[in-house]
């Protein structure tokens, strides 16, 4: 079992364990209700990463999600760009 990136939903931005084959998870919110997330795939050449998307989310709103994530992270890091 390996941890996985979670991207949106609840969770967002939390690392999961989940089995290899999964092409699902279904985590916990509240008592009674669960959110759902789905294997997804980021690569850039021959390189790529498997993330766990929240099911509401399109890749293109993803995608921006992940950028902006990187941007704020560059700018907030010690001595990142102001």
């Amino acid at each position: 079992m390996q941890n996985y990136l979670l991207v949106g939903g609840g969770h967002d931005g939390l690392s999961f364990p989940v089995e290899d084959d999964q092409d699902e998870v279904r985590i916990p919110a509240g008592v009674t209700s669960s959110e759902v997330y789905v294997r997804d795939t980021l690569s850039a050449g021959d390189m790529s990463i498997t993330i766990f998307r929240h099911e509401s989310l399109m890749p293109e709103q993803f995608l921006d999600r992940v950028v902006a994530y990187y941007r704020a992270w560059a700018i907030n890091r010690p001595g990142g760009r102001r």
